[in-house]
């Protein structure tokens, strides 16, 4: 089980160029499920069928991670970029990346004009990623034009370990938490219920996957499955992140202040009562923040009852990301048991 979720972590897959991860979760379910699909918008779909005839129950968890794309290259073969997600410039100094270019993978490493050269009042600033370029040890624009394309996708290089009390460090865990959950709930349901594991794409960008696979199966209930903010660590006040690493997984009641998700009151009841009946720890979490694909499958078609479970994770939007392999265990103990009593 650790392995895939580092497989999951280090495998690169920035919105629009999930395919790989794709791979992952058909080569992970094709045992366990009845049906794989994809779908034209690159959704993969792993279907088990339940004895009840037209009940269906769909799982979403988004496979992008957030990334860069190589948007010009200078005469000297420096490379300009575009981001791709929602990412804080002030963590993009000094990473390392790599280019998926067409020969093959390219390693760079994101700089600036250095602090020595700089003014005292521009030393306080935070540098844009405007102001930024990537190196990939070339001395011309022909030099890089053999190895890189304007529009190749750009991952950030880092390793997967695990940390004591069952953490675990890695890249992307935002959302590929989401997708071993997903792998592992429908390796173990049970139910009457026909399941519908979702891996969905361009969820950073948009929940664009979400709104067309929704589309696709109608489902009678679904659950986006996520990673929300820990506020557990200096830093963040308690009020603005009340959902801490190693108390169970969140259940989100509202997101983005409303604009995403209210969850239905019926959703909320059957989540929050096989916690308590499996004696499963969870957390409530009313956000201000960002949202999830839960925001698109709720409006889909006449709507579809859609609940989040969130497992919290620190530092997410950024390289590297910390969460807990017992709230993710958690997770899932808590789906199985909520689809199999459906």
């Amino acid at each position: 089980m650790m392995k895939l979720m580092e497989k999951l972590s280090v495998t690169p897959g920035i919105s629009g160029f999930e395919g790989k991860i794709v791979d992952i979760i058909k080569e992970e379910l094709e045992p366990h499920v009845d049906e794989i699909q994809d779908d034209l918008m690159g959704n993969v779909i792993a279907i088990k069928k339940g004895e009840k005839k037209g009940s269906t129950v769909m799982l979403a968890s988004h496979m992008d991670e957030i990334g860069l794309m190589v948007r010009y290259i200078d005469k000297k073969g420096f490379i300009r970029f575009s981001k791709i997600g929602g990412i804080n410039d002030q963590m993009l100094l000094n990473q390392t990346v790599t280019i998926h270019g067409k020969n093959g993978d390219i390693t760079g490493v994101i700089g600036s004009k250095p602090p020595h050269v700089m003014k005292a009042s521009e030393r306080k600033k935070i540098i844009e990623y405007e102001s930024m370029f990537i190196d990939i040890g070339v001395f011309s624009k022909e030099e890089a034009e053999e190895l890189v394309s304007i529009g190749d996708p750009i991952s950030f290089k880092c390793f997967y370990e695990e940390f004591p009390n069952d953490l675990i460090m890695g890249k992307a865990l935002d959302n590929r938490i989401g997708c071993y959950v997903m792998i592992e709930t429908l390796k173990r349901v049970n139910s009457k219920a026909t399941v519908f594991g979702v891996g969905t794409v361009q969820e950073e960008v948009g929940l664009k996957g979400a709104k067309t696979s929704s589309f696709k199966i109608d489902p009678d209930m679904a659950f986006a499955l996520d990673v929300t903010i820990s506020g557990d660590h200096p830093g963040i006040k308690p009020d603005e992140a009340p959902v801490d690493i190693g108390k169970g997984p969140a259940i989100v009641l509202a997101d983005a202040s409303g604009r995403g998700i209210l969850t239905p009151e019926k959703v909320k009841n059957i989540l929050v009562s096989s916690s308590e009946e499996g004696d499963i720890p969870y957390q409530l979490e009313v956000s201000e923040g960002g949202t999830t694909d839960a925001a698109a499958i709720h409006l889909t078609r006449e709507g579809i009852p859609t609940g989040v479970l969130s497992v919290p994770t620190r530092y997410i939007h950024t390289t590297v990301s910390v969460a807990s392999m017992k709230d993710i265990e958690n997770t899932i103990n808590l789906l199985v048991k909520v689809i199999d009593s459906l």
